[in-house]
């Protein structure tokens, strides 16, 4: 018997190649798409209806779409297609409502410099972090009223009504999600407390605001509460919408936030109160922090359903993006040409709702330390 002989029986003959059916594309396709009779039929069904569907919307949405004009004439034409003329021609309404034009380098300035704020926070060598954050936090809301709304250093006032547009649901949104945490927190961490009273407040305002639906309290804090106030008392329509996401959305934080501490194993709080730290040492250095690591998809989803229900503003006469361009499908100059408003709106909500789940996710693997299965 030869040495290649005895080296093959023994076992110890080089790898060979897996098939090729089973790796690169075609090995994708047969784990994912085609792994049984079911799903190739399925897969095959589903390749069918793209190709029903998908070249004729590419070919409305884009090749035959006409980009620019300032009337609904040179949309008539025969065989075009999506008229994002319409889009075009209202597009700075769309983005700031019925901000004034001239005027526009305000909240312009105001998200640049939220932008260049943001920036290094996401530097890994950025040693400030915490101190840029406050700031961002509670020095630059500031900054951004004053530069939104004027009244102050020379600038003109431009009143909340002519706010709207992207610009309003950015802003709605934008301070439902920073004040809904930290309220949402406290109200948790209340719910869970061993003191009867602060548990039964928190327990009622909870259960009380998630009880309701948001476009009764939009209507409520709209219509309802100037009562409560002093006649002639002028509380701002923008301040009361503000007020009534906060208390709403923070009521649903406080729940997910529950989830996250109730989630946290009980030798965890032991071993806090085995290091002599206080309750409010304990839970900000130990527990809220694996808390909220844990339940960052609810966070995020709580937050992506704040961001799409501002829409319903429009009921107590705000003007955010979807309102503003329901008001230009009224137009008579472009009647007819909604769907494409209505593709905008969705387009937009869409961008920022799927930048937000990315965003998680990635945080979530960034923040990972073995509590994942």
């Amino acid at each position: 018997m030869t040495t290649e002989t005895q080296t093959y029986e023994l076992g110890n003959h080089p790898d060979l190649e897996p098939p090729s059916n089973t790796t690169g594309i075609m090995g994708w396709l047969r784990k994912n798409l085609f792994s049984s009779y079911v799903n190739s039929v399925l897969s095959l069904f589903v390749f069918y209806l793209l190709y029903l569907y998908i070249p004729p919307l590419i070919q409305w949405l884009f090749i035959d779409a006409v980009w620019t004009g300032g009337s609904r004439e040179v949309c008539e034409v025969e065989g075009a297609g999506a008229c994002w003329a319409f889009i075009d021609s209202r597009f700075t309404q769309f983005m700031y409502g019925f901000y004034p034009k001239d005027l526009l380098w305000r909240p312009n300035s105001a998200g640049l410099l939220l932008i260049a704020l943001m920036i290094p926070l996401f530097i890994k060598s950025f040693n400030y972090k915490w101190m840029l954050g406050g700031f961002i936090l509670v020095i630059y809301p500031i900054i951004a009223y004053f530069l939104i709304h004027g009244g102050s250093f020379g600038l003109e006032v431009v009143e909340t009504n002519k706010w709207g547009g992207l610009m309003l649901t950015l802003v709605l949104s934008g301070v439902g999600i920073v004040a809904s945490l930290p309220i949402g927190v406290v109200l948790a961490l209340g719910r869970r407390s061993e003191m009867p009273i602060v548990k039964s407040v928190s327990v009622v305002y909870i259960e009380f605001w998630r009880g309701v639906p948001l476009i009764t309290v939009l209507f409520m804090s709209s219509v309802m509460l100037p009562l409560f106030f002093a006649e002639g008392t002028d509380f701002d329509k923008l301040l009361r919408a503000m007020i009534g996401i906060i208390m709403f959305q923070s009521a649903y934080m406080a729940e997910v936030v529950r989830g996250g501490l109730q989630a946290i194993p009980k030798g965890q709080y032991e071993a806090a109160q085995a290091l002599g730290l206080s309750y409010w040492k304990s839970m900000g250095l130990i527990i809220l922090p694996q808390a909220l690591k844990l339940v960052i998809p609810g966070i995020v989803n709580t937050f992506i359903a704040l961001f799409k229900d501002t829409t319903l503003v429009l009921i107590i006469g705000l003007f955010d993006l979807l309102a503003i361009i329901q008001q230009a499908n009224s137009d008579s100059a472009w009647l007819g040409f909604d769907t494409e408003g209505y593709v905008f709106a969705a387009s937009v909500f869409w961008v920022f709702c799927f930048s937000m789940s990315r965003y998680s996710i990635a945080l979530e693997a960034k923040l990972h330390t073995g509590h994942k299965r």
